[in-house]
């Protein structure tokens, strides 16, 4: 827990972006079985890598879709919500600009590119294992005033 107010016991005290992450990461079922590993995690950043499985292939022998989707919307809530207030998504996209394949690991990268009180928009870049651009995704949350129960 971070402590930089000392007048603030470590109950009040605001959760560091780490704290938050690890919290919403043991919550999610989801990116549990996507297998996802935190690389890092920052108030409006995340890194999020993951290794494409052969029960994530659609009827083509390439990667779902929605598991690149998935990977990014994953590393989009948890660079939003890091800095300790609940946010939750109110739109999203993304682009495949090439084929993800079994094997393959990917690494998700958001970044916040501006916020305000109540909104945040986020890019994420997702790279294969060759630092090739597999995924372009863009989203946008509303932020809540409710803070995070860890």
């Amino acid at each position: 827990m971070s402590t930089a107010d000392p007048t603030l016991s470590a109950a009040e005290a605001p959760a560091s972006a780490i704290d938050v992450v690890q919290a919403l990461m043991l919550r999610d079922r989801f990116s549990q079985w996507l297998g996802l590993e935190v690389v890092e995690a920052a108030v409006g950043r995340c890194v999020l890598r993951m290794t494409v499985r052969d029960d994530m292939v659609n009827g083509f022998g390439t990667s779902h879709g929605g598991i690149l989707f998935s990977l990014a919307d994953s590393a989009f809530a948890f660079a939003t919500n890091a800095g300790g207030v609940l946010s939750v998504a109110i739109d999203c996209m993304v682009s495949f600009p090439v084929a993800v394949r079994p094997g393959d690991i990917l690494t998700a990268t958001a970044i916040e590119q501006s916020t305000t009180k109540r909104l945040a928009f986020c890019e994420v870049t997702v790279r294969n294992h060759d630092d090739v651009i597999a995924g372009h995704f863009r989203g946008t949350v509303y932020r809540t005033a409710i803070p995070h129960q860890l």
